[in-house]
């Protein structure tokens, strides 16, 4: 979820912030969710956590008001309190969570939120940094729902957006050219289904890993369609997969906002299709951040160096 808290109002956002945005970041860190500080709060997370993040800014606003000022120390206070009730609220409704089966193991909040999603509703939009487990968890539903036959196929689609290399200067026919572009959804399909179980599924046409451009003009039934590096899309691709998805099927869409390949000037698919679908019944965006990330400890910090560097470049 998104929500969005208005400073206007507010005499001196800094002290609210804090020190080099500490207060922001100590949120951020105990709540596990996204915030982007401006004159106002952009909060990305769960509903309960953001119900308790406004909390938190409303108390610190009016201790501020009140004494003029507050310590890191009473910040601190103010979020453990609230923690600690979020923490009683997740126990109450524990074991109706734990009900929950999932064909993979979560590893972060953020992860579960997005598993959750994918269970509850026909599209989801899952957006975040290098390492969250987009692709791989959308692959291990979609195999879990072929295996239950919940769905008939499984199929896979990017688009291939050149990134600083030329197709043409690549050997081979088309399928040749655009496969190394494929490769990272094999790479997962292969260690969550196992090669062999794989190839027949994919000699028989069960599973389908294909260029976007493949999709244009299908009606995608009985289907479990995940549209991967989304980020790379036009507007109109965006439409055009969307529209192709036909009765019992399930769609989910992964991206990095972060790591457009488009020409300069091109807006991007999926960053429109947020702002156009955000609040349509049976869509959901699932948002992981550098919190979620799963891979070797230093490409969280990477991540986090980036979104610095991009803070102090808007900031400036």
């Amino acid at each position: 979820m998104e929500h969005t808290i208005s400073l206007n109002d507010f005499p001196d956002i800094s002290l609210l912030f804090g020190a080099q945005n500490c207060n922001i970041k100590l949120m951020k860190k105990k709540f596990n969710v996204d915030i982007l500080a401006r004159d106002h709060l952009k909060i990305l997370g769960d509903a309960h956590s953001i119900e308790c993040i406004t909390r938190v800014v409303e108390q610190v606003k009016a201790k501020i008001l009140k004494k003029g000022n507050i310590s890191q120390k009473e910040v601190n206070m103010i979020i453990e309190k609230h923690l600690s009730k979020e923490t009683e609220t997740k126990t109450e409704t524990e074991s109706q969570e734990e009900k929950e089966y999932f064909p993979i193991s979560p590893r972060t909040l953020g992860q579960k939120n997005y598993l959750l999603a994918m269970k509850k509703n026909d599209i989801v939009f899952a957006i975040g940094p290098a390492g969250t487990g987009k692709t791989h968890l959308a692959v291990a539903m979609a195999l879990d729902a072929l295996h239950k036959n919940t769905v008939r196929k499984l199929i896979l689609v990017r688009p291939a957006v050149e990134a600083g290399e030329k197709l043409g200067f690549l050997p081979g026919d088309f399928q040749a050219k655009v496969n190394p572009y494929l490769r990272p959804l094999y790479d997962s399909l292969y260690d969550l289904g196992g090669y062999d179980r794989v190839k027949k599924y994919m000699e028989k046409s069960i599973i389908e890993v294909a260029p976007l451009a493949y999709m244009r003009g299908r009606t995608l039934e009985n289907a479990f369609i995940i549209l991967d590096e989304a980020q790379n899309t036009t507007g109109g691709q965006m439409r055009m997969f969307l529209t192709r998805m036909g009765l019992h099927s399930k769609t989910v869409v992964t991206g990095d906002q972060t790591q457009v390949d488009l020409p300069p000037g091109q807006i991007s698919g999926l960053v429109e299709a947020g702002k156009i679908l955000r609040g349509v019944r049976g869509i959901e965006f699932a948002h992981l951040t550098q919190n979620d990330i799963v891979r070797h400890r230093l490409v969280q910090r990477i991540v986090e160096a980036y979104e610095k560097k991009s803070q102090n470049s808007h900031n400036q």
